[in-house]
């Protein structure tokens, strides 16, 4: 058995990294000097979860086709590309809005990712992660079910991993579907109550959430959490959101 190094470690695309602070020399201001006291509030930390594009749907089919001709699927298959460019091509406005709320909002513990994406057969991965067009087929073959080993095994894996670095102050906020069981029961079991998600998807669908989350991005307005092991996982439909007037 390898041994482990206690500064830096890895899982699959799961950076964990540890390190310490050693401060020398003289304390700031001098001996002879009170600093005032910072009143200022933390904020939370918080790590966003990503569910995946659909690997399976129309657009995910053309891009992974033999006879695909796109400089993206070129890529592909020669030297790779970044998983969430592949996936935002998947799913333009879903996931696009998903990682760009998550890249302004995410603020994690030091040395931590603050956004991982859930995969169907590699547990979480960066979203910088280089993946080839072999490693895409073989994730759009693997259906996204909590029944299903070849999902649930990877992603509680790294979820376990990622749960022993952060500690229990650290959020978990899951930017994907709760009304199923396919990420919820994964990730409940390991997270509990730190895992959170917007009380603003329920009754939304894919696009809706897809356009919030942009528009949220805009205005500079995070979404309010909950947890999900105490939240309403149906609900009623909410309004329409009203279009944004283009400034003249």
């Amino acid at each position: 058995m390898a041994k482990r190094d206690s500064t830096a470690q890895t899982s699959g695309d799961v950076p964990i990294i540890g390190k310490r602070i050693v401060l020398h020399g003289q304390a700031l201001g001098g001996p002879n000097i009170v600093l005032p006291a910072c009143n200022l509030p933390s904020l939370p930390r918080r790590i966003f979860l990503l569910s995946p594009a659909n690997a399976t749907g129309i657009r995910a089919q053309t891009l992974l086709s033999s006879n695909s001709r796109s400089e993206l699927a070129q890529r592909l298959r020669g030297t790779g590309a970044p998983l969430q460019e592949v996936f935002s091509f998947m799913s333009t406005l879903y996931f696009r809005g998903k990682l760009t709320y998550a890249r302004r909002f995410s603020n994690p513990p030091a040395g931590l990712p603050g956004i991982l994406i859930i995969t169907p057969s590699r547990g979480l991965m960066l979203p910088e992660s280089t993946v080839m067009l072999a490693e895409m087929v073989d994730i759009s073959l693997v259906r996204v079910s909590h029944t299903s080993p070849d999902f649930r095994d990877p992603l509680e894996r790294d979820a376990r991993l990622l749960s022993e670095q952060v500690g229990p102050s650290a959020e978990f906020v899951l930017l994907g579907s709760i009304a199923t069981l396919k990420y919820v029961e994964p990730l409940l079991g390991i997270f509990g109550t730190r895992l959170v998600f917007p009380c603003d998807f329920v009754g939304r669908g894919n696009m809706s959430r897809g356009s919030l989350l942009l528009r949220c991005c805009r205005e500079n307005r995070e979404l309010k959490y909950t947890p999900v092991a105490h939240a309403l996982l149906h609900g009623s439909r909410p309004r329409k959101l009203t279009k944004l007037r283009k400034n003249r």
